[in-house]
Order: C-alpha cells, then structure tokens, then sequence
C-alpha cells in the first residue's frame, strides 16, 4: 500500500463551493477512483490560504498513470477549473509532498 500526499489550492472565496461540489461527487468518478485501487482518499482545506492537502492510499500508484486519459476525470477537472489553479489541460495544479515521517 502507498500513501500519496500533495497540495492543491484554490481561488480565493472559492471554499464553499469547491465543498458543495465534493459533497456531490459523481458517482461514476468515484467508482473511477475505487476502481483504479485507491482505498482512502482526503482532501483537508487551509482557510487562510486556500491551499488544499490531499491524501490517498493506493495499492498500485502507477495506476493514476491512467486516470488523466478517463472522460470522467477530464470532465470533473473541467468543472473545477473556474475555482482552483489548473493547468492548460484543466487538471489541477498538483505538488507532490515528499513523506518525511510515518507513525502506523
């Protein structure tokens, strides 16, 4: 099992709408995410900067390799991008965190 963690962040006064919008998460989007091995996935808000920590567990992690191809995943980036920071292809801007210490 690996543990992925890596920032995110969003544009200001966009909080409350990027939560309305995971409390309603496609259901096909979640089963993509289910299906492709992750197993816990959390996404934690600092209010004051809007920057987003996101967490996951996965069995496999080169199976997110595919997950940027997916019509689903594509479609919700697209969703998103008008309250987050993206990229050109929409997806969001994503900074790996390197694990510096695990307490099991």
């Amino acid at each position: 099992m690996h543990r992925l963690a890596f920032i995110m962040r969003l544009h200001k006064g966009a909080e409350a709408e990027y939560q309305k919008r995971h409390d309603a998460i496609w259901p096909e989007l979640q089963a993509l995410l289910k299906e492709s091995g992750i197993q816990e996935y959390s996404i934690f808000l600092e209010e004051a900067t809007g920057s987003l920590f996101g967490y996951l567990r996965i069995n496999d992690k080169t199976s997110m390799e595919a997950l940027p191809q997916q019509p689903v995943m594509q479609r919700w980036w697209h969703y998103m991008k008008d309250i987050m920071e993206v990229n050109d292809d929409a997806s969001p801007v994503s900074i790996p965190l390197k694990e510096v210490f695990y307490m099991p």
